[in-house]
């Protein structure tokens, strides 16, 4: 296939699905193909020594260059806007280059914030301005500080309850950086683009799928995860590792800690696992733009070439987001 040149109006690819589908493998097998380079879009990809757990691709491994992965140190608050900024930096780079930029993840939010008009507050970790919001909560109560937030912004207050404590703190903060709350909800529903993008989403037969997520699991126990977990233990990253998200470390944290048996942990994985995959589908699935190739019984040769359909028809129409 020839490479074909791109201008700065050229589209982007994003790559989306449940985990295990097969989305990085696609994702650099069209970065090769398209002259492109890939984009993460993983929120445990960008730390750091959190390797075998992220079926982050190893350095020997990688045929194309991918951004966006060990940016941040485990334990540092690293949020969707410190990535949106990073990945931004990343996609404005591949294209001043005249290479394809192709974003790859499953963590919804972070594929919205790369590629969609999202914007997000200056302070995306702890600010004197939230810690003085956060006593002022605890000063007034719930109510009192919701109605303040009625005050200065009513059409954020109506779209957060007042018992929400966390949203709200939120809203004042966002106010006074001169962004609505109100505002960046309506953006986010109205899905829309920055960037011309193709947005292919892969899925396959359930029973299909949680077979290779158990596989993956296995595999990953296989490779050293319990002693990737047991380093990163002794790095002092214990909160890192047990937070919700870090599925296949917290469970490990317990075996390591004495508190469950090996097997035990496995299997608990393998749910975390696939009910993330369920809830990853539901996010994806609601996004109308969103080109489905369900991948079952496929090559990784049929795979990409019906990805490279979609990308050729939807260059041919009116690009999304234009």
């Amino acid at each position: 296939m020839t490479a074909p040149s791109h201008d700065r109006s050229s589209p982007l690819i994003a790559i989306v699905g449940p985990t295990a589908v097969g989305k990085s493998a696609l994702a650099e097998e069209l970065a090769l193909a398209l002259a492109g380079e890939v984009v993460s879009a993983d929120s445990m990809q960008v730390y750091r020594g959190m390797d075998i757990g992220t079926a982050k691709p190893r350095p020997s491994e990688r045929r194309a260059p991918i951004h966006c992965i060990d940016i941040a140190d485990p334990g540092t608050p690293f949020s969707a806007a410190l990535y949106q900024r990073a990945a931004r930096e990343a996609i404005e780079d591949i294209r001043a280059r005249g290479r394809m930029a192709i974003v790859c993840g499953g963590t919804g939010l972070y594929v919205r914030a790369a590629l969609d008009d999202m914007a997000f507050p200056a302070g995306e970790a702890r600010t004197p301005a939230r810690e003085e919001l956060e006593r002022l909560a605890s000063a007034i109560g719930p109510q009192a500080l919701h109605a303040r937030l009625e005050t200065i912004d009513p059409d954020s207050a109506a779209l957060i309850h007042p018992h929400n404590v966390r949203r709200t703190i939120r809203a004042l903060e966002m106010a006074r950086e001169g962004v609505s709350y109100a505002a960046q909800a309506r953006r986010f529903a109205q899905r829309r683009s920055v960037y011309p993008v193709t947005f292919i989403g892969l899925d396959m037969a359930r029973e299909a799928l949680y077979e290779r997520i158990d596989a993956r699991v296995d595999a990953m126990v296989a490779s050293g995860l319990l002693e990737e977990v047991r380093t990163l233990l002794g790095q002092g990253l214990r909160d890192a590792l047990t937070s919700p998200q870090a599925i296949g470390y917290k469970e490990l944290v317990e075996v390591l800690e004495g508190r469950a048996s090996l097997d035990d942990a496995i299997a608990r994985i393998k749910q975390a696992t696939r009910r993330y995959a369920k809830r990853q589908l539901t996010w994806f699935r609601a996004d109308p733009r969103v080109r489905w190739i369900d991948v079952t019984g496929l090559s990784g040769e049929a795979i990409v070439e019906r990805a490279v359909r979609l990308v050729e028809s939807n260059t041919a129409a009116e690009p999304a987001g234009a």
